[in-house]
């Protein structure tokens, strides 16, 4: 029961584009004590079908911006390769130490951002 609710917070955050695997991964690890390869892992095989589904209400809100999209795509496939590689060869502990070093950086860029007007 708790990995489905895991599951319905974390896609309703992806859905939102807030990106769900910040709240997968850690739900996983802390949670149901899965050890972090396997938590990204999961998280990747999660997000193909919930992009999908998000891909699609975007696509139907005309809130995709290809022009800009797909050089970022094509890089962020290289990036992707060469993060597999690395994530492959440390261990699950200094994986978690960076993906918490990652979220900690977040969320103080967050925090002290400043507010720019946004267009809709």
């Amino acid at each position: 029961m708790l990995a489905v609710l895991i599951g319905v917070f974390s896609g309703v955050i992806s859905g939102m584009g807030i990106g769900g695997g910040t709240i997968l991964i850690p739900a996983l690890s802390i949670f149901l004590n899965v050890n972090q390869h396997n938590a990204q892992g999961i998280n990747l095989l999660y997000f193909i079908p919930t992009a999908a589904v998000a891909l699609v209400v975007h696509f139907k809100n005309k809130s995709l911006d290809f022009k800009t999209a797909i050089p970022i795509i094509l890089s962020g496939v290289a990036g992707a390769a060469g993060g597999a590689i690395v994530a492959g060869v440390i261990s699950a502990q200094t994986l978690r130490k960076f993906f918490a070093l990652f979220l900690f950086a977040m969320g103080l860029y967050e925090i002290f951002k400043k507010k720019k007007q946004e267009k809709r």
